[in-house]
């Protein structure tokens, strides 16, 4: 700038536009010099110029396919109109193998509501979660002698300690199970497992669940562990019997806490009384085949007989040994009656029928 000059204004503009690029507009300074009539303005204009930023980085997001197939579903509730075939075929599996894994016989009718294990040969029952696996030979003898013990004061006979687990110890950790409030099933008790560990905790059973405690004097018959438990109210535990229920086709129904409508103690025949129904079988010695019968449930019967396995075998009625039956009635106090009986108030019993056998073998 000329000497006596002096700057009048400094002017910068920036501006972004939207391609990214800041431009400068332009610099103009505005000097005026001294002196008369030669009084003149110097212009001093720069030239734009432009910048180029760097484009935002790019996120790549990238969708990891899951490595792991999605657990099977292994438990099929039977629907209106299903049938093992259409289930079994629906699963790729034979009907010979659902009945297999869900312990069914070949004539088991299945219901509407009824579970399903559709994953066979896993051993896992998926229905209750229990593992099919096999336990010990040693393992199963620390189990039978625990249960003599627990069961020692009841009528379920003792176990022959000798490691195989079979109908019989099955039956008493069926049993247990019920007095010990676990999950009531007739499978093999895992080694090691929660509800060994029960066991061998237990120092007496407990009432089990669906007995009718609010009578005075009730009797259970479980058809899952096939043993029949009585009571007195909410007091105690009575006893416990081995029993043998309804075969497929003759079961024992279903009841809540009906009352025992009538007892036959039978002594014109030495107790024996021949059912009109089921005539004479040939599992007992004398002309009868119904022991000193106790009736509930419009004509189905607890009642003696020589042969009671540890699975469903009768035609709807819960067979005792007789003198398991014998020990029913003294506590009932009918063992001194000679004549039949068909006051409710006399007998003075409720009777309640529940569960659902599976064959194990």
């Amino acid at each position: 700038m000329a000497a006596g000059c002096r700057p009048i204004a400094i002017l910068d503009q920036v501006r972004v536009g939207r391609s990214g690029l800041i431009g400068v507009i332009g610099v103009l300074t505005l000097a005026a010099c001294g002196g008369g009539d030669n009084e003149s303005a110097a212009t001093t204009i720069a030239t734009p110029t432009s910048t180029t930023l760097a484009p935002a980085p790019t996120t790549v997001v990238t969708t990891v396919p899951p490595t792991t197939e999605p657990e099977p579903v292994c438990v099929v509730v039977v629907g209106s109109g299903d049938s093992m075939g259409r289930i079994a075929s629906d699963n790729d599996v034979t009907v010979s193998e659902l009945q297999d894994e869900n312990r069914l016989g070949e004539e088991t009718v299945i219901h509407p509501g009824d579970e399903l294990d559709v994953c066979v040969g896993n051993e896992i029952d998926d229905v209750t979660g229990v593992s099919l696996a096999a336990p010990t030979a040693n393992a199963v003898m620390r189990q039978q002698s625990r249960l003599n013990e627990l069961f020692s004061d009841t009528s379920m006979p003792d176990l022959l300690v000798d490691g195989i687990s079979g109908p019989l110890t099955r039956q008493m950790l069926c049993a247990a199970r019920m007095g010990l409030d676990l999950p009531v099933h007739n499978l093999d008790m895992p080694e090691g497992s929660d509800e060994e560990a029960e066991l061998f905790d237990a120092t007496s059973l407990s009432i089990p669940d669906g007995a009718a405690t609010w009578a005075r004097r009730w009797i259970l018959i479980d058809k899952t562990c096939q043993v029949v438990y009585t009571g007195e109210g909410t007091n105690k535990v009575v006893d416990v019997f081995p029993t043998s229920t309804g075969e497929a086709g003759f079961e024992t129904r279903d009841v809540l806490a009906n009352e025992a409508f009538r007892y036959d103690p039978a002594l014109q025949n030495d107790g024996w009384h021949d059912s009109r129904t089921f005539p004479v079988e040939v599992d007992n010695p004398l002309n009868g085949n119904m022991y000193k019968p106790l009736y509930f449930n419009s004509g189905q019967a607890i009642h003696g007989a020589n042969y009671v396995p540890p699975e469903p075998r009768s035609k709807g009625c819960a067979r005792l040994f007789p003198w398991h039956q014998d020990r029913l009635l003294r506590w009932l106090g009918l063992d001194s009656r000679t004549q039949a009986t068909w006051n409710p108030s006399q007998i003075g019993v409720t009777v309640t029928v529940q569960g659902d056998y599976r064959p194990t073998d």
